[in-house]
């Protein structure tokens, strides 16, 4: 980390807030405190540049129009690529998942240039994804089992530079028909999982913080955080959490 705050940028919540992803922002003001770790967050609109000296930039999920309009208004801003390519972190949810990558479905399933962080392409799929998602995260990413809540008809297929977040153990995910969930490459991670995703998985908000400041984080008491992880995957498979 280059500064002695961690510096989180909520982009552009007056196009890509529909679903509460707001709080993915909240979650890591939180965990970041508890271990003592000073942050400053940015609430960006989107007639505002995009400051490239972030830490954690964060995008949420979008209509069709302000999914298309938050895109065009990235590209030419080019603030967040430089981010990027200085090392920041991105957390992108469902249309801002679409948006980090080559190319997304627009509002008549043309497809549109995205912003090319990520070797995938999404394009219209041919059902709807409405319901709790579980998938198993990649092994060298050293979460546990992820909970979300996807609501996109969006589908998502990765090229060979990107690498998948998760295998779909409950619900559709990226609904290319290999049975992925999200994608990450570098410290760029995209998913379609609403619910907050990491409100309901912390150890997910740590792995994003860990990118961010560089170092292993100190444990800290996830009783309250366990608890929900916990009730909502016993929801979907009825089972203990694995």
């Amino acid at each position: 980390m280059s500064s002695d705050r961690l510096k989180i940028v909520w982009i552009y919540p007056d196009l890509l807030s529909t679903y509460g992803d707001q709080g993915n922002t909240i979650v890591l003001e939180r965990r970041a405190a508890l271990r003592g770790i000073p942050t400053e967050t940015v609430h960006l609109r989107s007639d505002e540049p995009v400051p490239p000296d972030g830490h954690i930039y964060l995008l949420g999920g979008g209509e069709d129009r302000p999914q298309i309009l938050a895109a065009q208004r990235l590209r030419a801003d080019g603030g967040l690529t430089r981010a990027v390519e200085n090392g920041a972190v991105v957390f992108a949810v469902c249309a801002g998942f679409q948006i980090v990558g080559h190319e997304f479905g627009g509002d008549e399933g043309q497809p549109l240039p995205g912003l090319g962080l990520m070797d995938i392409r999404s394009f219209r799929g041919q059902q709807r994804a409405v319901g709790e998602v579980v998938s198993d995260v990649a092994s060298e990413l050293r979460v546990p089992r992820v909970t979300g809540f996807e609501n996109h008809q969006g589908a998502t297929s990765l090229g060979p530079n990107a690498r998948p977040f998760g295998r779909v153990v409950s619900g559709i995910g990226n609904g290319d028909g290999q049975g992925f969930e999200g994608a990450y490459q570098g410290h760029v991670l995209g998913t379609y999982m609403h619910g907050p995703a990491l409100v309901r998985n912390p150890a997910l908000a740590d792995l994003l913080l860990t990118w961010a400041v560089g170092r292993e984080l100190q444990p800290i008491d996830d009783s309250w955080a366990g608890r929900l992880r916990e009730e909502r995957l016993n929801a979907v498979l009825g089972a203990s959490p694995a």
